[in-house]
């Protein structure tokens, strides 16, 4: 991860969230890596629900509590968990939109989208963002890695998943809705 302002400075975090449909009509969303909390301060306060901020790193989630305090957001969970090797911990069909922002780089993306599909309710919403598939991006993955829109519909059609919508999400990144 880069430092904190350089990382938030590439998103405008309400307008993504409002362009990739999360909104006051969402119950409950997972997060997949809160990072720095980026989305899930603006995300709480757009659900009706709970926010399930889970990352890897206690020095995130530590610092996702201490920001939802700062905004006094009491519907915000944290879990510390290595959500790619255990999963998330959530119930089947427990949330109605999963987050999956800028993590699709990982050496088995499939593990993350099938955990996606376990968790989400019936025609719940599956949200991607990554970096584009180019390398004069200030930032993101190297481009071995990085995921191109076409690979991440293809990868989430695998389990089910339907209805994709594509968004430029400029400068930078890309973002895909689709359906369970």
């Amino acid at each position: 991860m880069p430092q904190k302002k350089m990382w938030e400075g590439f998103f405008k975090p309400k307008k993504i969230l409002k362009t990739l449909g999360l909104n006051e009509e969402i119950n409950d969303v997972a997060e997949f890596g809160c990072g720095y909390g980026t989305f899930t301060i603006p995300a709480a306060k757009a659900v009706k629900g709970t926010v399930y901020a889970i990352d890897i790193e206690k020095e995130m989630t530590a610092l996702t509590e201490r920001k939802a305090q700062r905004h006094n957001l009491r519907n915000i969970k944290t879990i510390l968990r290595d959500f790619v090797a255990d999963g998330t911990g959530l119930k089947d069909e427990s949330v109605d939109y999963v987050m999956l922002f800028n993590i699709l780089h990982i050496e088995h993306p499939e593990m993350l989208l099938k955990e996606s599909c376990r968790i989400l309710r019936e025609a719940g919403k599956l949200g991607m963002i990554h970096w584009n598939y180019d390398s004069e991006t200030p930032r993101g993955p190297s481009m071995a890695i990085r995921p191109k829109p076409e690979q991440c519909i293809a990868w989430a059609g695998a389990f089910g998943f339907t209805e994709s919508e594509q968004h430029d999400l400029k400068p930078y990144h890309y973002g895909i809705v689709m359906r369970k």
